[in-house]
Formats: structure tokens, sequence, C-alpha cells
């Protein structure tokens, strides 16, 4: 499997350079596809040298791996990187909200039109958007689970099932269709924070403790 590490092991990372970078690149993937986008492209984009993107990404895999791992970073709050916060209906509240503008995102809905029409590549950027995207989702959603059945706010005996299911209650969503129609609509705040409340509602009577 390709190595999707966003840096270059034992290497320093300039961060300004590095944000520089993805966001020719992130211009580039969306413009071109991901066959079209080559690493000459890229440094022309961001007026740098070639060198400079392989001192801080290994290959093309791991610069588009640190764009979705990027945009993932951006909408997920706080609370699901550095503990937890406020009741379980709270946290899944503030978690549930951030998936979902995540997945309505005009950033996140281009990659994945960029995935479905590049059908040579299509499996490959499929895997790399799973593991940089859903995957380190359902991951970090699966820790605060834990943490909330070890603590007995809510009943949770298979965490990383449980965090699929949450998962997939927004992935659902009806929004994640009116948006290719009405943007502005599926991007209003009552009708997330309504979708997300129903959600999580239905989550919590499947958790509660017994």
């Amino acid at each position: 499997m390709t190595e999707i590490s966003p840096a270059r092991r034992g290497r320093p990372v300039d961060p300004d350079l590095y944000a520089k970078i993805v966001s020719a690149a992130c211009t580039l993937f969306s413009e071109l596809g991901f066959q079209a986008t080559t690493m000459d492209k890229v440094a022309r984009e961001a007026k740098i040298s070639k060198l400079s993107i392989y001192k801080h990404f290994e290959n093309k895999d791991a610069l588009f791996s640190a764009i979705i791992a990027g945009r993932c970073q951006d909408f997920a709050p706080k609370s699901l990187f550095d503990g937890v916060e406020g009741t379980a209906e709270d946290q899944l509240l503030a978690v549930g909200a951030s998936l979902l503008r995540l997945l309505l995102s005009a950033d996140v809905r281009s990659v994945e039109a960029m995935i479905m029409s590049d059908n040579a590549n299509q499996a490959q950027l499929s895997r790399l958007y799973f593991e940089a995207g859903p995957m380190r989702f359902i991951t970090q959603i699966e820790a605060l689970l834990r943490h909330l059945h070890d603590r007995q706010a809510l009943s949770v005996p298979d965490p990383k099932q449980s965090a699929r299911l949450f998962a997939a209650l927004f992935q659902g969503s009806d929004l994640l269709a009116v948006v290719n129609f009405d943007v502005e609509i599926a991007e209003r705040e009552d009708e997330i924070s309504s979708y997300c409340q129903s959600a999580v509602a239905i989550f919590l009577a499947a958790h509660r403790m017994r």
C-alpha cells in the first residue's frame, strides 16, 4: 500500500510553504483531475521548485491525502481531538454537525466529483479518500464513543460498529442530495441543526444505558 503520510519523515515542515503547496494542488486537482495533475504543474502553480514539494510530500498520493485530511481537520470540532466536554448529546451534536458540514462543503463535493469522473484512477483515489477522510473520522468518533461508554454516559459495547452507524446517519442525509440543486437550502443552519438533532436522537435511543 502506498505511504500516505502528508510529510516526509525526518524533514522539518515549513507551515507556510506546506499550505501554499496544498492550496495549489487543491486548485489543480479540482480543475484538471488527479491524472492530469503533476508535481511539475503543482510547482508552477505554487511558484516554487519541485524539490520543495518533495521535501514535504513523498508523492502525489500523499499530497492528495493531505488535502482531504486538511479539510477534515478544518471542520472537526476541537473536542474530537483534545478531549470531550458537555453531555453526550452535546458532544454528538457537535461531531454530527461538523461531519455534515464537511460532507456538504464545496471542496469535498468537488473532490468526490473528481474521483467519480476519473475512471482510470477511481479505485486508487477512492481508497485514498476513504483513508484520509471517512476512516479518519470514524476512528475519532470511535474514540469518543469509547470514552462515553467508559464513563457510563452511553451504552456502546462495540464502539467501532457504533461509530460506523453514527457516520452513516449523516452520510445518508437528504441534504447531500439537495445541495446539488439548492445550495442555499442545504447549507441553512436551521436545516443542518434540525437534521442533526433528529439523527442524534435516533443514535441516543439505541445507546442509552439500560
